[in-house]
């Protein structure tokens, strides 16, 4: 089973390999990884980016997390 998160507004989703747990941590802290980010060299860990992009293309947007 994988994770992800599904735009209601625009019927687009994204899985990624990680738990719910995890990505609803993301869709809390979208704020606070987004500046983090910005100071790490190393970068996010891929499915962090790739979940930190989806929440900012969609912000405004109802999200949720969904299972397939």
């Amino acid at each position: 089973m994988n994770v992800g998160y599904h735009c209601e507004e625009c019927e687009e989703a994204v899985f990624f390999a990680t738990t719910r747990r995890e990505l609803q941590w993301l869709k809390r802290r979208q704020h606070i990884v987004a500046e983090v980010a910005g100071h790490l060299s190393s970068g996010l860990d891929a499915w962090m980016a790739d979940g930190l992009d989806f929440l900012n293309k969609h912000g405004g947007h109802s999200i949720v997390i969904s299972e397939r």
